[in-house]
């Protein structure tokens, strides 16, 4: 069926059902009602090319995805383009992807930008002092970032979490446990959401005269095996950590191995708390010994992302410019007294 036949079903002009299919505010309430019934009950699919003529509108949302020979796919990420996805059906949007080398990323997003595929963009895996933020002011399309930009002027759109907030909270539980002895497990330490995470940790040690050497901190790509990595340093140091903080899950699930491979015990002889991102298919819970964790759904990050740069290509606003989520600190077994030695 075609935008013609299904006018003509209704007894409507093409131009009023393409309004109230388009989300125009001068078409009334019923009238938009009885239109998306007719479109649920007839299959009604409209043509891309032709709408887009119409409205002047691509129907899509952008990102530009670095990848290079070498350059590793994150699950986390996997993660939130489902949340952008599911909220991108709803509204019959479509995904523009652009692969970029990693060092061409700015000039890609701007040649994205100006391509007229796109209704919008967004931008993740945000870095301090991240060069994508001049050239995204510039646009002349919305955008919204994942994220921030530490040692950025806050003047831009974004959905972020509280990271120095929830590692700021989740030491303060491990330091009224009584540790002292602290390793932080982190993502690459150019991510905003890393340096953002050791400040946090860092500043309730200070509140206690303590500190967190550099010894005790490791940066690494957020995987299992990098959690074993560190974990098995962290062990063999003259005074091991008795509090392990993870910025993922994944990089628990190795440190965990590493624990049990040393004879420890978790929630005992060590205690760990990790950031949840609400991933699926490692739910902390479910551990042999359940994680304390920080917990915020990065699939519910996407789709509020999407639900903003839709809302705001279908002028079905307004929305906050600027987002910042609290996580929740959920204490289960991975965290106990620090051990008497």
């Amino acid at each position: 069926m075609n935008l013609k036949q299904l006018s003509e079903l209704l007894g409507l002009s093409q131009t009023t059902v393409s309004r109230a299919l388009n989300g125009y505010p001068e078409v009334n309430e019923a009238t938009r009602e009885r239109v998306l019934q007719a479109v649920k009950e007839t299959g009604y699919r409209p043509n891309k090319a032709a709408q887009r003529l119409a409205t002047g509108k691509a129907g899509s949302i952008g990102l530009v995805m670095p990848t290079a020979p070498g350059h590793q796919s994150d699950v986390h990420f996997g993660e939130f383009l489902a949340g952008l996805g599911e909220e991108a059906v709803r509204h019959d949007f479509h995904f523009v992807i652009m692969p970029a080398d990693p060092d061409d990323e700015v000039a890609a997003l701007r040649r994205l930008a100006i391509s007229g595929n796109v209704d919008a963009l967004f931008v993740a895996y945000m870095r301090g002092h991240d060069p994508r933020l001049p050239m995204l002011k510039s646009l002349s399309i919305p955008y919204v970032v994942h994220g921030r930009s530490f040692g950025s002027e806050p003047d831009y759109p974004y959905l972020d979490i509280d990271n120095e907030g929830a590692f700021y909270d989740a030491t303060r539980l491990l330091l009224q446990l009584g540790h002292t002895r602290f390793a932080l497990m982190n993502g690459p330490m150019h991510l905003d959401f890393a340096i953002r995470r050791k400040n946090g940790v860092v500043a309730a040690l200070a509140e206690r005269g303590l500190a967190l050497e550099e010894d005790c901190v490791s940066h690494a790509l957020m995987t299992d095996e990098q959690g074993l990595l560190a974990m098995e340093q962290f062990l063999q140091l003259p005074e091991r950590p008795t509090a392990i903080l993870c910025s993922s899950t994944v990089l628990a699930l190795g440190a965990i191995r590493a624990v049990n491979q040393a004879g420890l015990r978790l929630g005992e002889d060590i205690s760990l708390i990790a950031h949840d991102d609400v991933l699926p298919l490692l739910k902390p819970e479910n551990f042999s010994v359940p994680l304390t964790t920080t917990r915020s759904s990065l699939r519910a990050a996407g789709a509020r992302i999407a639900q903003r740069l839709i809302g705001t290509v279908k002028q079905a606003g307004p929305f906050p410019d600027q987002e910042l989520w609290k996580t929740e600190l959920i204490v289960r077994a991975s965290t106990g007294p620090v051990p008497q030695i």
